[in-house]
């Protein structure tokens, strides 16, 4: 330590101060005491350790080295924890792109989700244990090859790109895929073999979170989730610690170049088969999934429902088609035959009302007939007298509908006597002239 001295000048008295008679006092000094000083402080505390123990310093340094890295471990628990073997202790510092860099620093069952409070605690704690100086201090002949392992690994993970790219190629946090027969033992064996699988994997997901397996119980549209997640995947998984070192000497850059075009090379290749390894155990994994079997049967059951629906409904539209075509037919015959017995009856009618149209016709004419064409009894009716009567008899007839000469007949059917007979066909002709059916004078005889 570096220690520097200043000198500061006392401040200059007012001028004219006089000590006699400037100066006040403004307290009075205490009347001593007597009292016994102890010695404190860390070192004290060790010296009195050494003393009572009867130790020299290495031996005490030693044993408090020992003291402290127990109270290192005491303070850390068992999460950063791990036993160590000498295939470990005993690896070669420069071999360092090898190691297993979470073993080192006991974090094997942590890796990827080692915090770097964890990593922290446990570098402090294997620095603590494996300093060369601790060591040494413990009377250990272990030399520090181990203790470089430890600084490389801290170096590593501390940096976020460097543990990124170790995390790239980091085995130790894969999870084999198990085998059919293993995962087809139980139903729930598919699913806690293969979950750790795709949760191991998720890691490296440029996506996050990542869609879980789940179990027999997922929606079908949670599970057709997850499998487009896997078969879209989008890793940033590079590779690019497993690169060859580059040169780092100006001089042969060609060497340089060359090795970076290797490196960016294999890079590719790893990444292509990374992602065919990948692909297959997404397939290999949906080959065993019984959801999708079920969702695949559920669906043909479905469609065939569908088919079965639209079959039954065409063959209804059909059928119903049919009975309506046939209840047409039906009608149209129906109507045909109603209209043909119309037809019929009108025709039945219209014979008739002819038939009686001629009757009452015969009637009339009769009737002029028995009142001797309406001349005095005992006076016989000569050719013209008749031709006139008889035609103001069919005149009448012309004027007047089928009713009217039903009416009129009816009233002429009964009727014998002359006058009456004449008496009647005056009044149906005045009526017809009445009604404008017939001029004034048109009638020769039946007016009379």
């Amino acid at each position: 330590m570096v220690t520097a001295q200043v000198s500061l000048p006392l401040p200059v008295l007012p001028e004219g101060w006089s000590a006699s008679s400037d100066f006040k006092a403004i307290g009075t000094l205490s009347t001593p005491n007597q009292r016994n000083l102890e010695p404190v402080g860390p070192h004290f505390l060790a010296h009195a350790r050494r003393k009572r123990h009867k130790r020299t310093f290495s031996e005490d340094e030693r044993i408090q080295a020992q003291e402290n890295v127990k109270k290192v471990e005491d303070e850390d628990g068992d999460d950063i924890s791990e036993p160590e073997n000498e295939l470990m202790l005993g690896r070669d510092a420069k071999d360092w792109k090898n190691q297993d860099h979470y073993a080192v620093l006991g974090l094997s069952k942590h890796r990827y989700r080692a915090t770097d409070s964890q990593i922290k605690r446990a570098h402090r704690k294997k620095v603590l244990r494996h300093h060369p100086d601790k060591r040494a201090a413990t009377g250990s002949s272990e030399d520090d090859s181990f203790f470089k392992c430890i600084q490389k690994a801290h170096e590593i993970l501390t940096d976020p790109v460097k543990r990124r790219q170790y995390d790239s190629v980091d085995e130790g946090a894969s999870v084999d895929p198990p085998s059919k027969k293993a995962a087809a033992k139980s139903p729930n064996a598919f699913y806690k073999l293969w979950g750790p699988v795709f949760e191991s994997e998720g890691r490296f997901s440029k996506l996050q979170p990542v869609p879980l397996l789940g179990n027999d119980k997922t929606t079908k549209e949670d599970v057709e989730l997850f499998y487009n997640f896997w078969f879209n995947f989008e890793s940033w998984r590079s590779f690019e610690y497993q690169d060859e070192d580059v040169p780092d000497d100006n001089e042969n850059r060609d060497q340089k170049r060359h090795v970076e075009r290797k490196n960016n090379n294999a890079r590719k290749k790893k990444k292509t088969e990374d992602t065919a390894r990948l692909r297959q155990l997404v397939d290999d994994c949906l080959a065993g999934d019984e959801r999708i079997k079920k969702f695949k049967k559920e669906a043909r059951a479905d469609k065939d429902k569908k088919r079965l629906d639209r079959e039954a409904g065409e063959r209804r539209v059909l059928e119903e088609a049919k009975k309506a075509k046939e209840e047409k037919e039906r009608l149209l015959k129906e109507k045909e035959e109603a209209e043909k017995a119309e037809k019929a009856e009108g025709k039945k009618a219209k014979e008739a009302a002819k038939n009686a149209a001629k009757k009452n016709k015969r009637v009339l004419k009769g009737s002029v007939k028995d009142a001797n064409y309406l001349l005095p009894k005992g006076e016989e009716a000569g050719a013209k007298r008749i031709d006139e009567v008889l035609g103001d008899v069919e005149a009448v007839m012309g004027k007047i509908d089928n009713e009217e000469l039903a009416a009129l007949a009816g009233n002429l059917g009964a009727l014998k006597v002359a006058e009456e007979i004449g008496g009647v066909w005056k009044e149906e002709v005045q009526r017809l002239e009445g009604i404008g059916k017939l001029k004034a004078g048109e009638m020769k005889i039946l007016a009379w």
